[in-house]
């Protein structure tokens, strides 16, 4: 594939980045590199493949990653990638330098041929139903005890409802997931999820 044409609405971008400057201005070469469609989406600079996200380019505080949209489709030969909070497609590469993108260059460009190779294959990732989510012991005895919270946590949407199960099932202890539980009882009687505010 041939290099893409820089966006403009990116070059702004990149300009007034506070940080991660020089990884941000990497990591778009690569993608550019890939032929991929820059745009700027949610206030990040997107990759795209005839319309479909491919990879974007997310600065946080102490890294600045890579995400790929169906990240979960690649077969990550390097074990590199990683599932940021609960994303069942997405994937990320964390980096820390300039330095550190550039001597993964050539992994980083197989990978985003991979996630090219997925979308011009028309493959999709298999989202986990809500039901499929393992409802710990803690909270099925905390439901049963309390009928207005069981109904509470009925009415939530399927995202909401994922959000707390995989937050109460990821603690290792019993006296853990009843304190998370414990916590979230306000939230999930006014219907909110465990982000929201």
């Amino acid at each position: 594939m041939a290099k893409a044409k820089a966006n403009p609405k990116v070059d702004a971008y990149v300009r007034k980045a506070k940080s991660w400057q020089p990884e941000i201005k990497k990591l778009r070469s690569i993608a550019l590199d890939c032929g991929l469609t820059e745009e700027l989406k949610w206030g990040k600079p997107a990759y795209t493949f005839e319309n479909s996200n491919v990879v974007i380019i997310i600065p946080l505080k102490e890294h600045c990653a890579l995400i790929f949209a169906k990240g979960a489709l690649l077969k990550d030969a390097k074990r590199i990638l990683s599932a940021p909070g609960q994303s069942q497609a997405g994937r990320w590469i964390k980096f820390a330098s300039a330095r550190e993108i550039a001597q993964m260059e050539p992994v980083v460009k197989a990978y985003i041929r991979e996630a090219i190779a997925a979308e011009k294959a028309g493959l999709h990732v298999r989202y986990k139903e809500t039901s499929e989510y393992e409802v710990p012991e803690e909270l099925k005895k905390k439901l049963a005890k309390t009928p207005a919270l069981k109904t509470a946590f009925e009415a939530l949407t399927p995202g909401r409802q994922r959000g707390y199960l995989v937050y109460f099932s990821g603690a290792k202890q019993s006296k853990t997931r009843e304190s998370r539980i414990e916590k979230c009882v306000p939230l999930i009687l006014k219907g909110k999820g465990l982000t929201d505010r």
